[in-house]
């Protein structure tokens, strides 16, 4: 008998502009968050399969931190991130210079199991960045990007 799949759940949020997935993880907030928070992990959870390298940032993000990635989406690229929410064990947030944030939320569900929400939230940006995503049909794609990073996420975390 084979084990199923891991999976995350997909979740509509109400906002066109925003595309969420939950997953639960069997770890504490801190060991997820640890992850999160160290930019230099981002290329082992991401699910878009964008990133190629890190590039410059902190050990360890914080409010405020700017990290720089390479990435890879048709084309080779650089971004560079900014820290724009965070509360340690709880919240981290980043956005780029077409202003869309990825979020990820942790909330303790008992001991040692934590939900994980994670959101692209594109409502508040540019009228230009509102146009490329729609250009690029970015939602549907970011939606199980999104989707794929949790279940990296938890397969790493659970390592731990």
């Amino acid at each position: 008998m084979s084990e199923s799949p891991i999976r995350s759940e997909i979740f509509e949020t109400g906002n066109p502009y925003i595309k969420a997935a939950r997953i639960n993880i069997a770890a504490s907030p801190s060991q997820i968050f640890s992850i999160l928070s160290n930019p230099r992990r981002h290329k082992e959870i991401d699910g878009s399969e964008t990133i190629t390298a890190n590039i410059s940032g902190p050990e360890k993000l914080e409010l405020g931190s700017k990290f720089g990635m390479k990435m890879h989406l048709g084309i080779d690229y650089r971004i560079t991130n900014k820290v724009v929410e965070y509360k340690e064990n709880e919240v981290i947030a980043w956005r780029h210079l077409g202003r869309w944030v990825w979020r990820y939320e942790l909330k303790i569900i008992s001991q040692n199991l934590t939900q994980v929400t994670e959101t692209f939230d594109g409502t508040n940006i540019p009228a230009i960045s509102k146009v490329w995503l729609n250009f690029r049909k970015a939602y549907p794609w970011v939606q199980l990007a999104i989707a794929k990073t949790l279940v990296r996420l938890k397969k790493v975390s659970e390592l731990n």
